[in-house]
Formats: C-alpha cells, sequence, structure tokens
C-alpha cells in the first residue's frame, strides 16, 4: 500500500515573517505514476478576511474560497516538492496530496494541516517595549530637582503642572532617552483617552481604564495651545516616535468603559446588566472594579463599533495596540477586529494582556484570532524550579502561536527595585535575555530604580534622573538584542543548568546552530552561589561576556562545568574563540564591577 511522507509534518505549526520562502515536499513509499499537489490558503489572505468581515456586517456563511491547489514539482523518484513566498500576514494552513493519473482520488499523508502563522516582516528581532503612562510625565526635570518632596508636594506648588499632571509633549521631550539612549524600538502608552473627572471618578485623578471616548484623547494630557489641539499633539507624539524608527503601541480596553461613557449613553444595550437591571462592572483576581461598566459583545453592532476604533487609531498612525483584559473578550469578536484592520493596515501588531486568562484562551486567541503577541508570566516566576517549569512551555508558545512578551516589571505589580536595586537588576536582565525575537519590556521607571508603585488613580514618581540607575545596562541589553543574531527569530533555546544552585542556564543557538549564547543567571539576590551544566551539554570553557566585557574560564566542580556569581549576577557569553568577539573587546580584559552594584574585581583572564 502507497503511504505518504510529508515535510513539514502534518500538524506541525509555527511562526514565520512577511517575505520568507516556505517549503513543501511530499516522499512517496514505492515509484508511482501520478502527480502532487499543496492544498492551501497561502496567498489568499484578501479572501479569507472578506468572508469573515461578511459573517458578521452581512450574516454570510464561511465558504472557505481561499483555498486552491497548487501543482508540486517533482524532484525525484518517489518526491516533490514546491517553494512559496509568504506575502501576507495572517493564518494560514497547507497539505500536500497525491492523485493517480485518471483517478478522482486523492490520498493524503496522515494527520491534520500545518498551520503558519505570519508575522511582519519587521519582528523577527529587537520587539522591545517600553510601557509610559502619560500622566507621570510631568515635568521630570522639576521631579528630579526637587528630590526631597513626593510628586503630589511637587504638584501641589507648582500651578501650571497641578492643571496638567503629564502631557504628550513632555514625553516627546525624553524620546531621545528611551529610544536613543536605552534604545528601545515601541512605546506602548497606557490609556490617552477622556476619563472621569466628577461622579465615578476613583482617587484623585480617575483611571485610565475608566474610558469614557474611545475615540479621542484626554485634554489634560495636553498643553493649552490655540494653534494645536489635544488630539494634534498626541499625532505629533505619533510623529516624533516615528521619526526616530520607533512604533507606537496604545492600550484599548474594550471590555468595559467608565461610567457615563459616550457608548453607555447611546447605547445602554450592549452592557451587562445584574438581575436587578444594574449596570455590571467587570473585576479580576477577586476585585470588582467600581468605577467601570462591562461591555455585552452579544451585539454585533459592538464589534463593528469596537473596529472602527482600532482603525480610527490606526488612521492616526498608532502601530499596534494593547488589549486589555483581552481574555474576557470573546474569540470571534477578536477574530472578526484583527482581520477588519488588517484589511487596511496588515502590518498591525495586536498584543493579548491574558493575565488571568486560562493558557487554553490566551493560545486560541493567538493561534485562531490572529492575535500577535502576549504577556508572558516569566515575571511571575521567581526561582529556579518555576522557572523551570515555566519556561519551557514559554518557549514553545513563542514557537507555534505568538511571541511570549517578558516584561521585567509590569504597571499592576510592585515595582522591582522596591525589593532591592540588585534584584531589580537582575530580573530586568533574565527578562531581555530569555527573551524571543528580542520580545522584552519595561515600565518607565525601571531604568531609575523607581521604588513607588503605579496607582493608576493617581501619580506617581519615576525617580526620574536618580544618579544610581541601570541606564547603561539596559542600553547594553537593547544593543545584544539587536546585534545578536541569537536573539532573532528562529533561534533555538534549552535550559541545560545542573547542580545544587537556584540559578538559570539558557542555551540560545540559531537555527543552524552557526552562533551560540549561554546566559547564565544567579537568581538569588543575597547570595554568591556556583551556577553549573552539564559539560556534555555544552563543553566550552573559555568565554567573553557581552554585558560586562570580561574574559571567563568556567571550573570543574564536582564533573559539572560552571562559573561562580555574584549575588544577583548575570552574564551574556560567547566563546573566546568566536571571531566576532573582537569588535566588543579589547585585547586585554578589564576588571569587572559586582553586577548588582559595586564590589571586588573578579580574576580574569
Amino acid at each position: 500500500m502507497l503511504s505518504l511522507k510529508q515535510k513539514p509534518d502534518p500538524n506541525e505549526e509555527f511562526i514565520r515573517n512577511r517575505g520568507d520562502l516556505i517549503s513543501f515536499s511530499l516522499k512517496l513509499s514505492s515509484p508511482q505514476n501520478g502527480e502532487a499537489f499543496l492544498r492551501t490558503n497561502i496567498g489568499n489572505a484578501k479572501i479569507r478576511r472578506k468572508e469573515i468581515i461578511d459573517r458578521v456586517e452581512k450574516d454570510k456563511p464561511l465558504l472557505d474560497a481561499d483555498w486552491h491547489d497548487v501543482k508540486m514539482i517533482q524532484t525525484g523518484e518517489c518526491e516533490f516538492s514546491i517553494f512559496l513566498p509568504l506575502l501576507e500576514t495572517g493564518i494560514f494552513a497547507a497539505k500536500t496530496f497525491f492523485k493517480e493519473p485518471g483517478s478522482e482520488k486523492i490520498l493524503w499523508p496522515e494527520g491534520n494541516n500545518v498551520k503558519i502563522k505570519v508575522e511582519p516582516a519587521d519582528t523577527i528581532a529587537t520587539n522591545t517595549i517600553y510601557t509610559a503612562f502619560i500622566r507621570q510625565f510631568n515635568n521630570v526635570e522639576q521631579a528630579a530637582s526637587q528630590p526631597d518632596l513626593s510628586i503630589n508636594e511637587q504638584m501641589s506648588t507648582a500651578g501650571t503642572l497641578q492643571k496638567s499632571p503629564g502631557t504628550f509633549r513632555n514625553l516627546i521631550k525624553e524620546l531621545d532617552h528611551i529610544t536613543g539612549v536605552l534604545g528601545f524600538k515601541n512605546i506602548q502608552l497606557l490609556p490617552i483617552h477622556p476619563v472621569p473627572t466628577s461622579f465615578a471618578k476613583m482617587g484623585t485623578y480617575g483611571s485610565p481604564f475608566a474610558v469614557l471616548d474611545l475615540k479621542n484623547v484626554n485634554p489634560a494630557y495636553a498643553e493649552f495651545d490655540t494653534s494645536a489641539t489635544p488630539m494634534r499633539q498626541f499625532e505629533e507624539l505619533v510623529d516624533a516616535i516615528h521619526l526616530r524608527s520607533a512604533k507606537i503601541f496604545l492600550d484599548i480596553p474594550i471590555n468595559h468603559t467608565g461610567w457615563a461613557s459616550w457608548l453607555q449613553i447611546h447605547f445602554p444595550e450592549w452592557f451587562v446588566k445584574n438581575s436587578d437591571g444594574t449596570f455590571k462592572s467587570p473585576g479580576a483576581w477577586g476585585v470588582t472594579w467600581e468605577d467601570l461598566s462591562e461591555l455585552d459583545y452579544k451585539h454585533k453592532g459592538l464589534w463593528e463599533r469596537m473596529a472602527g476604533v482600532f482603525l480610527f487609531w490606526c488612521q492616526r498612525g498608532v502601530d499596534g495596540f494593547r488589549c486589555d483584559a483581552g481574555y474576557m473578550i470573546p474569540q470571534s469578536v477578536w477574530e472578526y477586529i484583527a482581520v477588519k484592520v488588517r484589511e487596511e493596515f496588515p502590518d498591525t501588531i495586536f498584543m493579548l494582556e491574558g493575565l488571568g486568562g486560562k493558557i487554553s484562551v490566551t493560545e486560541g486567541l493567538l493561534s485562531e484570532a490572529d492575535l500577535d503577541w502576549a504577556y508572558s508570566e516569566l515575571f511571575q516566576n521567581y526561582d529556579r524550579s518555576q522557572i523551570e517549569n515555566y519556561l519551557p512551555r514559554c518557549i514553545t508558545r513563542s514557537e507555534k502561536k505568538g511571541l511570549q512578551i517578558h516584561f521585567a516589571e509590569t504597571h499592576d505589580n510592585s515595582r522591582l527595585a522596591s525589593k532591592s536595586k540588585c534584584y531589580a537588576k537582575l530580573r530586568t536582565g533574565i527578562a531581555a535575555l530569555f527573551s524571543q525575537n528580542g520580545a522584552f519590556g519595561i515600565t518607565a521607571g525601571v531604568e531609575w530604580f523607581a521604588m513607588e508603585k503605579i496607582d493608576v488613580h493617581e501619580l506617581n514618581d519615576l525617580n526620574w534622573g536618580a544618579e544610581d540607575n541601570q541606564i547603561e545596562f539596559i542600553k547594553r541589553l537593547n544593543e545584544i538584542l539587536m546585534t545578536e543574531p541569537a536573539f532573532f527569530a528562529g533561534a533555538k533555546l534549552r535550559m541545560i543548568q545542573h547542580g545544587n544552585h537556584n540559578g538559570i542556564v539558557l542555551l540560545r543557538q540559531t537555527e543552524n546552530e552557526s552562533d551560540t549564547i549561554l546566559i547564565v543567571a544567579n537568581l538569588d539576590d543575597e547570595n554568591e552561589s556556583f551556577i553549573s551544566w552539564n559539560s556534555e551539554d555544552f563543553p566550552e570553557t573559555e568565554f567573553f561576556d557581552l554585558i560586562s566585557k570580561e574574559r571567563l574560564i568556567t571550573k570543574n566542580n564536582d564533573g559539572l562545568l560552571g562559573i561562580p556569581t555574584k549575588p544577583g549576577e548575570v552574564f551574556c557569553l560567547v566563546n573566546v574563540a568566536r571571531t566576532s568577539a573582537s569588535a566588543f573587546f579589547p585585547d586585554k580584559a578589564v576588571n569587572s564591577k559586582k553586577n548588582c552594584g559595586e564590589g571586588a574585581p573578579r580574576d580574569v583572564i
């Protein structure tokens, strides 16, 4: 009986980038007359998108008219192959088959379709994100000059600042620091929309997530300028970000609105009601957000309205979106919104905030609804056993479903530096160096060791301009993510730590294994440790550290190779013989400093 073997294997799922070539081959178990074909929807993204849009807007059925057959080329007595360019973003599928002469019977390899997710071409590397809350960018120079006053005391002594806690134009002033010095490629803003200023306002300023009008900006974020409206001042920020070859992402919460929002006034039927007819407030983690009203996506009109919101901001230059509480919104809604947007702006990035939701929901939204990225939960895994349990699944998800973004810290969590500056540096380092495609982010203030937790209802200090900071460290991390192929798309990651220690050793290799980097991290920010690995996994013994620019030699301890580390120390090691190493290092190594502050120099070559 004739059997068929396909490559890639049926059931396989992976991510590629627009502009890549993909190959399929089919091998017969014995010579046989006939022809081989690839059945696929690659190349027909517009047809698929139109069918999904028409299903929602015109109640038409999906016809799968995007599928077509492409004849394969016979390359051997029993082999056929084909190469296809991936020219469109989206989710596609394919499977080979064989037909004998004169027969209508189709012979398929065992298994399901191969699934291919195609992402924008420029997401192969350095998908670094800097999260900014406009309210906090009030006047960082003045804040730095009044270090003995709290941020709210500074506000009360400056009338102009009291009227405008933070502005788009003040953030523009810091872009050279964010994109130029630190090297971040994407700037993500917490919601910028109008919020309650009277009733249903929580705290001094109200939550940015209590949105009143999704198609407008908060006038408090603009300067009083008769020549430029608040929206125009936002567009100035967009232009300034693009001028620096960076992208802007907006955080848009579409699971809910603030009380008395435009939608609630005009379409009250689009909101979830309690049994007594009152508007329901959403919540998570046992907390109810009482200043919010939950939207009800049973109404198709709401789907269309929300798709229009995303298009509105794309038309003003926005490159991507953080989908707040996205796991609470049905998958079919996101599928419609994504294709509606990609009809006009195919390279738009949708980043899912799925924290608190089921992993299966996150994976469905990434692999079926075509959301691009999602928050990883690395920042909620701390010691070796937790990371060993979490990271392999996270790596696989990034390879098959969608990039997982390692944020060192989010606006919802306590500041890293509130534990210690050493801890903040450690967690920033592993978030960057454990990332795939450079998918790494921080929240404004991490670079300055800010310790005051962000309260979205208030105004919190960024510690801006602090003399003790980790700016050079973050700058170096971003340089590594930008220049080292082992941090680009297709790199293979594998943990190889062995021995009794609280550390992680991550082996990173390019797809063809031509370039290798070893990440060594002591997860204990209070104690020194000998971090080791099995020599069979990686036998090299002499390294350069791309961060400190030191040369290091491994030690043998009970049959394991390793290096002694100071508390919280993180290394990014390349083989000393690597030809490109000379571009990074002097002929003689310099004395090192303790990774989490000053310390005794390390013994170096």
